[in-house]
């Protein structure tokens, strides 16, 4: 009776335990230790940084619903960093943004693919129809003009810096 209980037990913690790492793995919930922000180096042919950019990382679900329009702006040097779990196409919309911005598709050899250059929306047009695609597993957004000001071009590398 005792050793039916204690199996039990051990049962239902490996199965909340599995839910939880299920949950944190599919981005359902956020990794409460993990760090938001890192650096990410933007590489020249001889790989010194063209760029060095602050970026808050989105790499949930709802982070990468959410994005930047919940940001009144960004300064040169800062940006967000979609994370996919695969390289693939994506597409990009302008919802609820309220400055524009670059869009940088990177592959999953961190390579730029393409870069666009996004317009927020005017007043009362819906910046779902404002739609930007690219082929990457990464998709970095920085203030619009910064990655031409910076020099960063299809086929530079870049280097997300561990912290």
């Amino acid at each position: 009776m005792v050793l039916e209980r204690v199996w039990k037990g051990l049962l239902a913690v490996a199965v909340l335990l599995l839910i939880v790492i299920l949950a944190l793995q599919t981005g359902l919930i956020a990794d409460p230790w993990a760090d938001d922000t890192r650096t990410l180096h933007v590489l020249d042919e001889d790989d010194d940084p063209k760029a060095i950019i602050e970026v808050e990382l989105a790499d949930t679900p709802m982070e990468r619903y959410t994005g930047l329009s919940d940001h009144d702006s960004l300064a040169d040097g800062e940006g967000m960093l979609f994370i996919h779990a695969s390289e693939g196409e994506r597409t990009y919309v302008m919802r609820d943004m309220d400055f524009d911005i670059d869009i940088i598709f990177i592959d999953a050899n961190r390579e730029i693919t393409s870069i666009e250059h996004a317009r927020a929306p005017e007043p009362g047009e819906d910046g779902e129809a404002l739609e930007y695609t690219g082929h990457g597993e990464w998709v970095l957004e920085v203030p619009r003009g910064y990655a031409n000001q910076t020099g960063m071009e299809p086929g530079d590398e870049v280097e997300l810096v561990a912290e």
